[in-house]
């Protein structure tokens, strides 16, 4: 197997993890989120604000993935 061949395969990779894993942690955090706000509406103020910080940190692992990907690609 070629060089090129296994850093394609690699960057493809990194972009399918670090879509796949964050999707589904964003999925799973918007849920709480919103259990939790069903739970106590008066604290949705809060609960919103560390879910936006949190689906915000989370989205930067995706970017982060995208980068390694394009990084892996200008070696081939």
């Amino acid at each position: 197997m070629e060089t090129s061949a296994v850093i394609a395969l690699a960057a493809a990779f990194a972009i399918a993890l670090s879509t796949i894993c964050p999707a589904l942690a964003q999925g799973k955090t918007a849920s709480s989120a919103m259990d939790a706000i069903a739970r106590q509406p008066e604290a949705a103020g809060e609960i919103r604000s560390t879910l936006v910080i949190s689906l915000g940190l989370m989205e930067a692992l995706t970017i982060y993935g995208l980068l390694i990907a394009f990084m892996l690609i200008s070696k081939v």
